[in-house]
């Protein structure tokens, strides 16, 4: 009973907390409009790239311009929605480092939960407008794959939101990362977005662990292509293990993290 009312409780929370996101973006229409056009544009723009390529060349050891544009359209999905809902998580190291979870450890919420979703970004839309276009083109997304489509977006937007939660986590131990926690980010969604097949064996190990592209986008991919139990439990079990790996993870840099306050006494120097 009082698992059922703490989840209640949260829900609630959380969705308070994002309309007073979407306010709060919505106030500045135009520049709201704007930050999600010119991302739309952005990523469309970037995929016509590969669109020319395969208008030389048919495929890529099998992957098509269909098989892209379906990469293409996961991995901005997943994005955009990771930064509308909990957008704070690319700041978490700023945070750590900072002192400002002080804010967050006063609250009667799950500090981790909080502190990933006090922030929204208004490109996060662009990011999930053009994801659903480039899906719908893909030939994918249609009324029969919708569950499975739901599932593997649902578990690589679980991956790309804990690998964000651990390098971030990384501050607890290692001091001022801001920077190299975003490029990392950067990193993993550069991965993500070429098709495995031109990887070798040694790098497609790394994707699946170091740098889970493989879990963000190209598994999903593949289960879209042709569907199989063992890869769709082996997604749900690697979201899964990259969501406890991330709390666990968070919870113990917590335990060591020292306040931010840096108020000085009166009289001090």
């Amino acid at each position: 009973m009082v698992d059922e009312m703490n989840l209640k409780n949260n829900y609630e929370f959380f969705t308070h907390l994002l309309k007073i996101n979407l306010k709060s973006l919505t106030s500045l229409r135009g520049a709201f409009l704007l930050q999600a056009t010119f991302m739309i544009i952005n990523n469309l723009v970037f995929f016509t790239m590969w669109w020319v390529f395969f208008k030389k060349f048919k495929s890529i050891k099998g992957w098509e311009i269909t098989d892209l544009c379906a990469l293409y359209g996961v991995v901005a999905f997943v994005f955009g929605v990771s930064v509308i809902f909990f957008g704070g998580v690319r700041s978490l190291a700023k945070m750590i480092d900072g002192g400002d979870l002080d804010v967050y450890l006063t609250q009667p919420k799950n500090t981790l939960f909080y502190a990933s979703s006090s922030q929204s970004h208004a490109s996060g839309w662009g990011d999930v407008v053009s994801g659903i276009i480039l899906l719908w083109f893909s030939g994918y997304l249609t009324f029969g794959s919708l569950p499975l489509m739901l599932t593997v977006l649902f578990c690589s937007f679980v991956v790309f939101v804990c690998i964000g939660i651990l390098f971030n986590s990384l501050a607890f131990w290692m001091g001022p990362m801001d920077s190299l926690a975003r490029q990392f980010y950067d990193f993993v969604v550069t991965f993500s977005i070429y098709p495995q097949v031109i990887f070798s064996q040694f790098l497609k190990m790394i994707l699946f662990t170091v740098i889970p592209g493989g879990f963000i986008g190209h598994l999903p991919v593949s289960l879209l292509r042709e569907f199989s139990w063992s890869n769709l439990g082996f997604l749900v079990v690697g979201s899964a293990g990259f969501f406890i790996l991330s709390v666990v993870v968070f919870n113990r840099g917590l335990k060591k993290y020292e306040s931010g306050n840096r108020f000085i006494g009166v009289g001090t120097n």
